[in-house]
């Protein structure tokens, strides 16, 4: 019977052929079907799979050298466009739609030979903290099935998880990829700003918005990243800096160990867990007993940053999505009338769910007249300071470790009636985006209500190595059954 661990050892059974491609995508066919009851998957594409599963074993056989990825079985986000396959980011505004080309970031995994058996729900167009404002229904964590899978990368996270497929694409604005990856007991990594393209992503926040990897292991998350990374001339944002072999950078030992940093006030802050604050504070004497140095550090901005996020974001949504009104893009309600508001207006309302329309108007009145310097230009102005402190904490330390989520997944409908109460969730992830720094979630936990949790790591800029070399010893040093 086919079996996973990881990506080396799969390669490695099919260059022995131990197992094929094809039986790869049929045993995850059939996990899809068993599992359904999670509604990790809006679309799957069964035939297409299989049909590529058998080109690639046909291929191997005549000794055609493997891709870095051949094989692999993905699932992606469905905010990622597929050519020719439907994209709704969840929303019935996008119904029907299907991408007319490749996100960069899919293009460049098929090059590789990856097999994309589906797209996997989300919060509507990304906006969420728990996978339960999707039109397609809440997704459910595979741990339990009473809790939430988190958001807004929840179908990603559950696909990993419940071993629906390999590994996963999500998107990660404000904690997308980590938070979904904390609640659900894998990797999530979430790579520099500009690192990997945002070519055919659809936009949330774009200054904010990076594609990143949900999986079981943090080597298999550095190869997806390596072939995903680097220049695209179609996105003016992404960097052009040399993409290192990240897989091969984790096989190389470090010179020296990392300086780690923390903040006192996000491990003692009320809204932490209990049991996850002591297990932090175990794991910080327990690396430092292992000739870790640590570094405790100062800050004071830690009550602006979700207040500045969203500002930011929401106002950013509310250009981005300014597309979507019936006649140009989306979903339309009634034919257009003489009165064009009214017929945007309906189109909006009924295209759009709850969360989305409140982030929209939150934005559209953060850049109205009259508020723009109050809300808008003070926000920038506080992301100016956390980028400011950021170069400056980098250079006292090489990572920074943060707490991921204030708690476990949380029971289905256990907030989502107070917006604030689920924005607060995101207090120590939103930091990573407003700076644009890498950062990884890791499980390493396991609290006594029986579910998952984890650490987050930061690093400076492009740091992607020393985040993901320590992150992998750290994986296989405090959590070794998973090595």
């Amino acid at each position: 019977m086919f079996s996973f661990t990881n990506i080396k050892n799969y390669h490695r059974q099919l260059a022995s052929g131990a197992t094929t491609c094809e039986q790869a995508v049929q045993f995850y066919l059939t996990r899809i079907t068993e599992h359904q009851q999670l509604n990790a998957l809006v679309h799957v594409f069964a035939e297409e799979a299989l049909e590529r599963a058998r080109l690639l074993d046909e291929q191997r056989l005549q000794g055609v050298d493997m891709g870095s990825l051949h094989g692999v079985v993905l699932t992606v986000k469905d905010v990622i466009l597929y050519k020719g396959h439907p994209v709704t980011a969840a929303s019935r505004m996008l119904k029907g739609y299907e991408a007319a080309f490749h996100a960069t970031a899919v293009e460049r995994l098929l090059n590789a030979g990856a097999i994309l058996i589906g797209s996997a729900n989300c919060d509507e167009f990304a906006m969420g903290s728990s996978n339960e404002n999707s039109t397609y229904g809440t997704v459910r964590n595979a741990k339990d099935t009473n809790r939430v899978a988190g958001g807004s990368s929840g179908g990603s996270a559950v696909a990993v998880q419940a071993g629906l497929c390999m590994a996963s694409l999500g998107s990660d604005t404000g904690g997308s990829v980590r938070q979904p990856a904390d609640f659900c007991g894998i990797v999530g990594v979430k790579p520099t700003y500009g690192r990997v393209s945002r070519h055919g992503l659809i936009a949330y926040g774009s200054s904010f918005d990076q594609i990143g990897v949900l999986s079981r292991s943090v080597e298999d998350a550095a190869l997806i990243l390596s072939v995903m990374a680097g220049p695209d001339k179609f996105d003016a944002t992404v960097s052009s800096k040399p993409v290192p072999d990240y897989a091969a950078e984790l096989l190389a030992p470090a010179s020296t160990k990392p300086v780690i940093g923390y903040f006192r006030p996000t491990i003692q802050h009320e809204a932490l867990d209990p049991e996850i604050r002591s297990s932090i504070l175990s794991f910080l004497d327990q690396v430092k007993q292992e000739g870790y140095t640590l570094k405790e550090l100062d800050f004071d901005l830690l009550e602006y940053i979700v207040p500045a996020y969203y500002v930011l974001t929401t106002a950013e949504a509310s250009s981005n999505l300014s597309r979507y009104d019936g006649v140009r893009y989306g979903f339309q309600q009634q034919p257009p009338e003489t009165d064009l508001t009214a017929f945007y207006a309906a189109n909006r309302t009924a295209g759009f769910g709850k969360e989305v329309q409140r982030r929209i108007m939150l934005g559209t009145f953060v850049l109205s007249a009259g508020y723009y310097d109050a809300y808008y230009t003070k926000a920038q102005q506080v992301r100016r300071v956390l980028l400011d402190q950021t170069e400056q904490i980098f250079k006292e330390v090489d990572l920074l470790l943060m707490p991921v989520s204030p708690s476990t997944a949380f029971r289905i409908g256990e907030k989502s009636g107070d917006p604030l109460e689920m924005y607060l969730a995101d207090i120590f992830t939103v930091f990573a985006n407003l700076v644009g720094v890498p950062a990884v979630s890791i499980p390493l936990f396991e609290h006594s209500n029986g579910m998952p949790f984890g650490i987050q790591l930061l690093a400076g800029h492009f740091e992607e190595v020393s985040l993901l070399r320590t992150s992998s010893n750290w994986m296989q040093t405090y959590r070794p059954e998973e090595a």
